[in-house]
């Protein structure tokens, strides 16, 4: 494998994964109370209103409708649960929930907003061995005419994963911030990640002084590790926003770290990375899914951690630190070394 301190500039591509509809299973399937764990997504597209894209879903899933403004609507699904149906404008909703639903300007607002701002569809929580149950929901928007993530070059519409965490423990949070750590520049090549959501603030990577003082701990405890984050991550705006879970952990301190309300505790992660491309045909949801797996499989490797640790720590050039397409290019031969990539 190619030393990942010299310069990859004139190496070969990433490969491109293929499409696939199979969600790939992690190693790690039940959480702490042996329960499956579960997985929400969100996604953001536009090329729909509110009531087509409800009609899509129930045409894919049945449900129920539940208005909550012109703005928002939930669909209550058997066997699955609530999907949230939203325009994904703050502003607007919630002036919609306190203006009267027969208003005219709220309704024209509204569809003036479809054409400018994403709708999204926040799923509700799945057991990860039952995500297929997401396909035909998918394959309906796309038929209804569904358009993704190069359909704005404002937008930059994407999808977001929740896996729920094993475990709440120190030795989990660490296994799985080290896996993504060293990850983080690989899934963007390999996910193939719009220049449009590279621009934007909404994905922005670990910073390499983070990652460095993550890779140069050893058995860190929660305090170190809420710490460490807080310091270098005080934002929404990460690829891996771990301010959901940590805010699950310690709400008091992350509240007076990151003052925002639409920070939501909960015990998942929250990986914000992949595009949304739901109007391609070989295009599902296991599309992403399948990125995460690869941080999910390389958090269960502790000594593997620790050697590409090692091997990130020794490639940092001083002043420069360490050279990002080397280093892709190195993980993205030791992966597919090891059946990963």
């Amino acid at each position: 494998m190619k030393d990942p301190r010299k310069a990859g500039s004139d190496g070969g591509e990433i490969d491109q994964p293929e499409h696939e509809r199979t969600f790939k299973q992690p190693s790690t399937i039940h959480n702490a109370e042996g329960s499956v764990r579960r997985v929400g997504f969100e996604l953001e597209f536009s090329g729909l209103s509110l009531d087509q894209t409800l009609d899509a879903i129930e045409v894919a899933l049945g449900g129920e409708r539940q208005p909550v403004s012109v703005a928002e609507c939930q669909l209550e699904v058997d066997g699955l649960g609530p999907f949230q149906v939203e325009l994904d404008w703050r502003y607007l909703k919630l002036k919609a929930a306190e203006t009267d639903p027969e208003s005219d300007w709220i309704a024209l607002l509204s569809q003036a907003a479809a054409l400018l701002v994403p709708m999204e569809v926040v799923c509700p929580p799945i057991e990860m061995t039952r995500l297929d149950a997401l396909n035909p929901m998918v394959d309906s928007l796309r038929h209804s005419g569904a358009m993704g993530t190069q359909e704005s070059l404002l937008a930059a519409y994407g999808v977001h994963i929740n896996p729920e965490i094993p475990s709440p423990d120190a030795e989990t949070l660490f296994a799985y911030l080290r896996a993504f750590a060293l990850l983080q520049w690989w899934l963007v090549e390999s996910q193939g990640v719009d220049p449009t959501r590279k621009a934007s603030p909404y994905v922005d990577l670990y910073p390499e002084s983070y990652v460095a003082k993550l890779l140069s701990r050893q058995t860190p405890s929660l305090e170190c590790i809420l710490e460490d984050y807080l310091e270098h991550n005080a934002t929404r705006n990460r690829s891996l926003d771990m301010l959901p879970l940590l805010a699950e952990l310690d709400a008091d301190r992350v509240r007076r770290a990151v003052d925002d309300p639409r920070i939501k505790a909960r015990p998942t992660f929250h990986y914000r990375l992949p595009d949304c491309h739901i109007e391609r045909p070989d295009w599902s949801l296991a599309d992403p899914w399948n990125g995460w797996w690869v941080v999910e499989e390389l958090a269960q490797r502790p000594e593997d951690l620790d050697a590409l640790g090692a091997a990130f720590m020794e490639a940092a050039r001083p002043l420069l630190g360490v050279n990002r397409t080397a280093w892709v290019e190195y993980m993205d031969r030791w992966l597919k070394d090891r059946g990963l990539a």
